[in-house]
């Protein structure tokens, strides 16, 4: 959460101020942070996001005392419907300049639609399908932090050289659990590799037992996760407690932040192949990107 959120509180003001939809800059600034309060993406941005983003905007008017930039926040509780009618409220009557992090990819892709061609402007922290640059690419959104095509080939290049021929998903069913396997697909077929099967759950579900057994006897060298949050969490430590033995098979998340790392899984967890973003530090540090190995131990 904390590299999200330091990610999201600065890119904000980056955005507003370099946008040239602004034209000169203006004496005050409002941004809404629309994100998901308590669900299962409220840990990766959630409050984290919307403290980060006051806090930018306290340093930023600090340095710049005749400059105001207001914070205002939403939860959008996963639904695109939500996500569409507070951008709309927002940009129409509280004028405001710009619309912050939005995880769950389906709720971005529709209030990427609110903002095209109006004078406000999307920083897409959080919603990381490709597609926000890709077929549905707009003039007033940015994609920060990730994004599926990346996510996903990072551990799909990695794996497919080090014997992971044979892939099953374990997909959300929602923009980005399709977006992962989509382009993670397209990375496994154009090493040599294959799909043998995937399986759609629901988000924020509690009871993976029947997908992880689907997938454990599916054959496949790799188990990946295409999910996010607390998804991915229940799944790992739900893997673990059925007892899932690694027998020369890998487990990948291919979407994970650094405080998924830190709810630890119990000791008998398989390890798992994990791509993370980057790790902002202060002054102005940031990791490279690249798989890394985890287990309970």
């Amino acid at each position: 959460m904390k590299s999200l959120s330091h990610i999201l509180g600065i890119s904000l003001l980056a955005f507003c101020l370099s946008s040239p939809a602004f034209g000169e800059p203006p004496r005050s600034i409002k941004i809404g942070v629309l994100n998901d309060a308590s669900g299962p993406y409220s840990d990766n941005a959630g409050e984290g996001s919307v403290t980060a983003a006051k806090m930018a905007a306290e340093d930023f008017m600090q340095k710049h005392p005749d400059f105001k930039v207001e914070i205002i926040a939403a939860d959008h509780q996963n639904k695109a419907d939500v996500g569409v009618g507070i951008a709309r409220r927002w940009i129409d009557q509280e004028n405001i300049d710009a619309v912050a992090d939005v995880p769950n990819s389906a709720v971005g892709l529709a209030v990427n639609e609110v903002v095209r061609g109006t004078k406000a402007g999307l920083i897409a922290s959080s919603a990381a399908s490709s597609d926000l640059t890709g077929k549905h690419c707009s003039p007033n959104t940015i994609q920060w932090t990730f994004d599926t095509w990346a996510t996903s080939h990072t551990i799909g290049d990695y794996l497919m050289h080090h014997g992971g021929k044979k892939w099953y998903f374990i997909a959300t069913d929602n923009a980005l659990g399709k977006s992962m396997v989509r382009d993670g697909t397209s990375v496994i077929k154009s090493s040599g590799g294959t799909v043998i099967g995937s399986v759609n759950v629901p988000i924020n579900n509690a009871d993976y037992a029947s997908f992880i057994l689907q997938a454990d006897s599916s054959g496949a060298d790799v188990i990946a996760f295409a999910t996010a949050g607390g998804d991915t969490i229940n799944l790992i430590k739900q893997s673990s407690e059925f007892g899932l033995k690694q027998n020369g098979r890998s487990f990948a998340a291919l979407l994970t932040t650094t405080n998924n790392i830190s709810s630890r899984p119990p000791p008998s967890t398989p390890v798992c192949i994990l791509r993370c973003g980057p790790i902002w530090k202060r002054p102005s540090l940031r990791e490279p990107t690249t798989p890394r190995r985890s287990s309970g131990n």
